[in-house]
């Protein structure tokens, strides 16, 4: 059934190539400013990518103001205020985000200060607050999973209250997405697998999720099958170039999906997970994903069967339940390979979650905005039992 309305709005440019992230004169004509400063972090910089970049964009006649590295797991507020005080002093006329989400989404909190002033909880929080484009902001992903490359959403979490922020907004979307698998080749197995299940999680969400459209569902199929065909390839021999191109297309495909479906109540205990036990989002992602399934098992059922197909299983003959359920025993199998390669954990236990603080957890799913869009009411104590499962 059609939905009465919606919406698709993507005016982040993506291009793709293996050495396109060192050669983008032609793009930055286009963007027409000449003074970039970049955002990564140490382990990017160490491998020596921030200076390919930079030594690409002193070919095309722009000019490096400034390097911030100092970003850690989980963009925080704290980097934003000192990366953001970096880049106005070198005078900035935008930015180059190179990193996975911790980095694009610190970039993209930077960007809004940088461009407009003001506070970044008191005067930007919630949603669609900015009513103006940013200054320019171009992204090179290094890992495949956030899709922040192509997002309204950046996601910085205060340290002091220990909770995520989301802050939502149409002029977060970067101007320019450059999707180089050689920026990728580097990333470890354990990475490339919790990136990867973040990914799915993104598109199997968003294909479910309450706000679902014929061009989201096209995206997250398409995300899906890339991920079925090449996370476990990728993670198995990084130096796949064919895998890691098809991880990298498949996280940007599974962000367009969910920017405009958004996501639900597995993200809100992930993103609870992550601010209260300092899980790595994929990780927690990837091991909540076939329960939170479960918890909406009774909306979703028809829906989710159509995902069969999609990762290659055969449901000819079976009820949509039988289906569906052969969906979640897809991913338990996506992740129990992950597993036993030795780069995917497959319990909460196994992340240094105590038991006693599933309820914390399932409190902060509720309390999580992307909850909203569950397709089922999201009660902590009904969800509870399911976090016990994960535990």
């Amino acid at each position: 059934m059609l939905p009465d309305f919606f919406e698709f709005y993507n005016p982040t440019k993506v291009v793709y190539e293996a050495g396109v992230a060192t050669d983008l004169k032609p793009e930055l004509d286009i963007i027409g400013i000449k003074k970039y400063f970049i955002v990564s972090d140490h382990v990017i910089n160490n491998l020596g990518f921030v200076q390919k970049v930079a030594d690409g964009l002193a070919e095309a006649g722009c000019e490096v103001t400034g390097v911030y590295l100092e970003v850690k797991q989980d963009a925080r507020l704290n980097d934003v205020k000192l990366c953001l005080a970096q880049a106005q002093a070198s005078g900035a006329e935008g930015l180059i985000s190179i990193g996975g989400g911790s980095v694009i989404d610190t970039a993209k909190a930077v960007n809004i200060l940088l461009s407009e002033g003001g506070d970044l909880v008191d005067d930007y929080s919630g949603a669609h607050t900015l009513t103006r484009p940013l200054k320019p902001h171009v992204v090179i992903p290094t890992t495949a999973g956030t899709g922040s490359e192509v997002t309204m959403i950046s996601v910085i979490y205060d340290e002091d209250n220990k909770e995520k922020l989301a802050f939502v907004d149409k002029f977060l979307l970067p101007n320019l997405a450059v999707l180089d698998p050689e920026m990728t080749l580097s990333l470890p197995p354990k990475l490339t697998a919790a990136t990867g299940m973040d990914a799915l999680t993104h598109a199997v969400e968003a294909y479910v999720g309450t706000q679902n459209s014929p061009v989201s569902d096209a995206f997250a199929e398409g995300a899906i099958r890339l991920i079925m065909q090449h996370l476990v390839n990728a993670t198995k021999d990084g130096s796949d170039v064919e895998a890691r191109g098809g991880q990298l297309i498949a996280a940007t495909m599974a962000g367009i999906a969910f920017s405009h479906s958004m996501v639900g109540c597995i993200h809100g205990m992930a993103h609870a997970t992550g601010a209260l036990y300092r899980v790595p989002h994929g990780v927690a992602n990837g091991i909540l994903l076939p329960f939170g399934l479960e918890y909406n098992f009774d909306e979703i059922a028809e829906k989710l069967a159509r995902l069969a197909p999609v990762m290659g299983e055969d449901c000819c003959g079976l009820s949509d339940e039988e289906a569906a359920r052969l969906v979640i025993a897809a991913i338990r199998k996506l992740s129990g390979q992950l597993n036993e390669l030795g780069a995917l954990p497959l319990r909460l236990r196994d992340v240094g979650v105590p038991e006693d603080g599933l309820a914390a957890i399932a409190e902060g799913a509720v309390n999580d905005g992307s909850s909203f869009y569950n397709p089922r009411e999201v009660d902590a104590e009904e969800l509870l039992p399911y976090l016990q499962n994960a535990y």
